[in-house]
């Protein structure tokens, strides 16, 4: 696992594309955070925190539908892009940028 600091933030490679399948997370320590990482039927890559603020559940374990996670605890979405909920009373989660060099993946957090 590679790691690069750049500006205040630390890139680190979290895996290779192959070994993200299509619509499943997996989580990933990342400068002191859990993150779940996903890679939609369209083939983007996306990076949220791993847990639903509502009840903790691990997203990593959530379901894609579209572009959002599912909570698998209480079915919340949240979009991969914005990490927006649903829900409107719930926060939404922190989501982290994603880049994919070659086969690489990396994921950026500050």
């Amino acid at each position: 696992m590679s790691q690069v600091a750049l500006d205040g933030e630390v890139e680190v490679e979290v895996c290779k594309l192959d070994e993200l399948p299509m619509e499943i997370g997996r989580a990933f320590e990342v400068g002191g955070r859990t993150i779940a990482v996903f890679r939609t039927r369209a083939g983007d890559v996306r990076a949220v925190d791993d847990r639903c603020p509502h009840k903790g559940a691990p997203l990593s374990d959530g379901m894609i539908a579209g572009n959002c996670v599912v909570c698998p605890y209480h079915a919340f979405k949240y979009d991969l892009a914005s990490g927006g909920c649903d829900q409107p009373a719930a926060p939404g989660v922190r989501t982290y940028p994603v880049r994919v060099d070659g086969e690489a993946v990396f994921v950026k957090v500050g």
